[in-house]
């Protein structure tokens, strides 16, 4: 069974969450099955190969992101919220659709010209993503962004599209 299927079957949609009007695609039941898990950390790392580093957007992002670190035996870089990281930071401010919000990362979390994929849970708007990509190109260069879920009603993809890197997810809804 090719992967897409096989992760789709697991996510669960919640309606209504965390808001009315919603639908929830939640990720967390992939989890309860390692082997599948274990293939997308691979999936992912194989259509990324030779990238410097791997970054992951909090929290979710988290989850694949150190994986695939570790199986390309690359550097794993936290992107946080502002004031979630104990060092010397580097920041970038963005736009929500509820308000403004900062993602930061140390400021030696990775070396001048590295290239770093991206990685989070879900591409929705982009704006998360775009954000992360423009505090990575203060000292290094996107080199792709890989997502499980995409939602491609809200074109994040588009928004993304102005890097002119790969952008990968393994399931889209339309």
């Amino acid at each position: 069974m090719p992967l897409n299927t096989r992760v789709e079957r697991l996510i669960k949609e919640v309606p209504n969450f965390p808001k009315p009007g919603i639908l929830f695609k939640d990720i967390t039941p992939i989890f309860s099955d390692p082997e599948l898990c274990g293939d997308i950390t691979a999936h992912i790392a194989n259509t990324f190969r030779g990238v410097d580093a791997v970054a992951g957007i909090e929290s979710r992002g988290f989850f694949w992101g150190m994986g695939v670190a570790q199986y390309l035996e690359v550097p794993f870089v936290p992107i946080r919220k502002a004031g979630k990281l104990p060092r010397k930071t580097i920041g970038q401010a963005y736009s929500l659709e509820y308000g403004d919000a900062k993602l930061e990362m140390h400021d030696d979390a990775i070396q001048q010209g590295w290239k770093v994929l991206i990685h989070d849970d879900l591409l929705a708007t982009g704006g998360t993503a775009e954000a992360a990509a423009r505090l990575i190109s203060f000292i290094g260069k996107v080199a792709g962004f890989s997502f499980i879920v995409e939602l491609e009603k809200l074109a994040g993809r588009k928004r993304l599209s102005n890097f002119g890197v790969p952008v990968d997810s393994l399931i889209s809804y339309p």
